[in-house]
């Protein structure tokens, strides 16, 4: 293959090739997680649980503490769950 208009061509086609293999191998895990959501999901597992706790697991520890610290706040501000034992003493 040549250089067209500044473009290598065969460097062109082997990047191509490359994505090409990597979305193939893409699609082929999100079948082998999907089969994994299935088979937890079968043994009485709460799916999107599992999602939300893969989804914290990513997080650093101390932006873990603060989002769980924030919820926190937030629902009992809405009255969704009872204050904790430290803030009622500090009432």
């Amino acid at each position: 293959m040549s250089d067209v208009g500044g473009v290598s061509s065969a460097q062109l086609k082997s990047f191509i090739e490359r994505i090409e293999q990597l979305e193939e191998e893409k699609a082929a895990l999100g079948e082998q997680i999907r089969d994994v959501f299935s088979e937890a999901k079968g043994s009485g597992f709460d799916v999107k649980v599992i999602r939300q706790v893969l989804k914290i697991r990513k997080l650093e520890t101390q932006e873990r503490l603060e989002q769980e610290e924030l919820l926190d706040l937030y629902m009992t501000a809405l009255g969704m769950t009872l204050p904790s034992s430290k803030a009622q003493e500090a009432a």
